[in-house]
């Protein structure tokens, strides 16, 4: 069928929209016609380093949509289905087996190899050309992709679109490493270094569950932002010594710290600052180097996080279930777009002017 999709043609380059071929689904797949997809950092930075022989690429996985058509082995969900997107999994490795499917073992087949796991593509351009996708088991920037029962989770039709996108991968991250991996007491303080949607996110959550949180951010209208959340204090990295203010505000130390942007620095002071038998989340993708003194004689605990350890089919309706509480305004987070503004939604995610932009297909 013929769809519109963005593609990225080049290393780093910007996203195009172009007219393209996407295959039938298969028996285990889902027709899903996009009404809205998240711009999440990951997204940026994989088409900065995407094998040229990968190319073009569509990314995009923090979509939501309504189920067009099922392959004759889908069983959950049927036509007219509002849908949300996720990570892709296996359901059948150790991992998922044991109810893990954020750690499956094939997890980079899945969502990151830029085709099907047989290594075929349902994206072609109109003359036939092979076009890459299948990223998280759905490309989701575009206006109809291919998904499956493992990332597909059925959700209320009255929900606005532009919320429910950024579910799928950064607002379970955020909310789920405070619920499903800290999982503090009431009183326990966090502090969240990042306050972009995934360490928002963990604002929210840990105000949800009556926890102090400090939030460490160097653009003035986030930490705006989330002192509006909720927030106790929040602290600017470049005029505050954020270790002895985080110890200062926390009568000690915070007992947790959620780390969301794998900067080595950062990283660092999150050690430090942390009391005796803290845990730190690592949520950032970076290179992470820091004196392992302090973990030892402090007895710190180093978790590395993958989206929140969410089951999304699980996941998606506590979300859901904290936005009508109120308990997670998502609409302070979201700017939206038009899809045919994408590279413009793009740079707006980079430069930190919004949040989470979210584009809204025509």
């Amino acid at each position: 069928m013929r769809i519109r999709a963005a593609l990225v043609e080049t290393p780093g380059g910007p996203f195009t929209l172009h007219e393209a071929e996407l295959e039938e689904p298969r028996a285990d797949e889902i027709l899903v016609r996009t009404t809205a997809a998240g711009i999440c950092h990951t997204d940026l930075a994989m088409r900065q380093v995407w094998p040229p022989g990968r190319l073009p690429m569509v990314f995009g996985h923090e979509g939501t949509g309504i189920v067009e058509a099922v392959g004759d082995a889908v069983t959950a969900l049927v036509p007219g289905d509002t849908v949300c997107l996720t990570y892709r999994s296996c359901r059948a490795c150790e991992q998922c087996s044991a109810g893990e499917p954020a750690y499956c073992e094939h997890s980079a087949l899945l969502n990151a190899a830029g085709t099907r796991p047989d290594g075929s593509t349902p994206l072609s351009r109109t003359d036939g050309t092979p076009v890459h996708g299948s990223f998280f088991g759905q490309s989701a920037f575009a206006s109809h992709c291919l998904t499956t029962e493992s990332n597909t989770v059925k959700v209320p039709e009255d929900l606005p679109a532009a919320l429910v996108a950024p579910l799928g991968c950064s607002v379970q991250t955020g909310v789920g490493t405070v619920r499903t991996v800290l999982r503090p007491a009431a009183g326990t303080t966090l502090a969240v270094f990042g306050a972009g949607s995934v360490g928002l996110s963990a604002v929210m959550a840990a105000v949800a569950a009556d926890c102090p949180v400090v939030a460490v951010e160097p653009l003035a209208a986030r930490r705006a932002l989330a002192k509006e959340l909720g927030a106790t204090a929040v602290i600017d990295p470049a005029g505050d010594e954020v270790v002895p203010a985080l110890r200062d505000l926390t009568g000690g130390g915070p007992h947790c710290a959620i780390d969301t942007t794998g900067r080595p620095a950062v990283v660092s002071q999150a050690v430090q600052a942390l009391r005796r038998r803290g845990t730190l989340a690592l949520v950032g993708i970076g290179t992470a180097e820091f004196d392992t003194l302090p973990v030892l004689t402090k007895g710190l605990t180093i978790r590395g996080v993958t989206e929140g350890d969410a089951v999304p089919a699980v996941a998606v309706p506590e979300l859901i279930g904290l936005y009508r509480q109120g308990r997670l305004p998502l609409e302070k987070l979201v700017t939206e777009f038009r899809f045919a503004d994408i590279e413009a939604a793009a740079e707006a995610a980079l430069t930190g002017r919004v949040v989470k932009p979210v584009l809204t297909m025509d």
